[in-house]
């Protein structure tokens, strides 16, 4: 908790809105604000993080250009090539058992559901930190809503499959979200 306080209370600004949404009076901005850590610092991070989700979304977009291009026939033979080996030495691996069941009830259904979600979700991230990138103020807001719908997705997700991976994700979201959140505040003030 206290790391998180002092990832937070990184900027005043985002300390200081933390606080009022508790209704609190918070002192966390000076005594946990690192020494070091300046404005050009904290914007620094932001670029980096901006780039990282960038990045991902060029992934996501490609990702799902490739999986509408691919038939679920070929999906399934990458698949058994795959896992054979594994499933010839021990017939009951978990993973290899899991990946061929996946593969074996794959749809076109569900294969042209995937390949929109994931182009979809990538080019409105790409589209985000495009603007994110070039300070667009518009994309402050719009990237908070999308994150935080998002967020809410991953969270639904994970009430049904416990992958710690959408965790990860959605804590890199949140953490995202709050240096846009104060980008956006240096924004507007300007």
């Amino acid at each position: 908790m206290r790391l998180a306080r002092y990832l937070l209370c990184a900027s005043p600004a985002v300390c200081d809105l933390l606080c009022a949404s508790h209704g609190t009076i918070c002192h966390l901005s000076s005594v946990m604000r690192p020494a070091g850590m300046n404005e050009k610092r904290i914007h620094q991070i932001f670029q980096v993080s901006v780039l990282i989700k960038g990045a991902f979304a060029v992934i996501e977009c490609a990702a799902g250009v490739a999986l509408a291009l691919v038939s679920t026939s070929s999906i399934k033979n990458l698949v058994n090539m795959l896992t054979q080996e594994e499933l010839i030495g021990n017939p009951n691996d978990f993973i290899a058992t899991r990946l061929l069941a996946a593969a074996q009830h794959f749809s076109v259904e569900t294969k042209n559901f995937y390949a929109f979600y994931l182009f979809s979700h990538g080019i409105v991230k790409v589209l985000l930190v495009i603007g994110l990138l070039k300070n667009q103020l518009w994309s402050y807001p719009a990237s908070l809503i999308v994150l935080g719908l998002f967020i809410f997705y991953q969270l639904y997700r994970f009430s049904y499959t416990h992958g710690v991976g959408l965790i990860v994700l959605t804590v890199f979201d949140i953490f995202v979200m709050v240096l846009i959140w104060h980008e956006y505040q240096l924004m507007r003030r300007r």
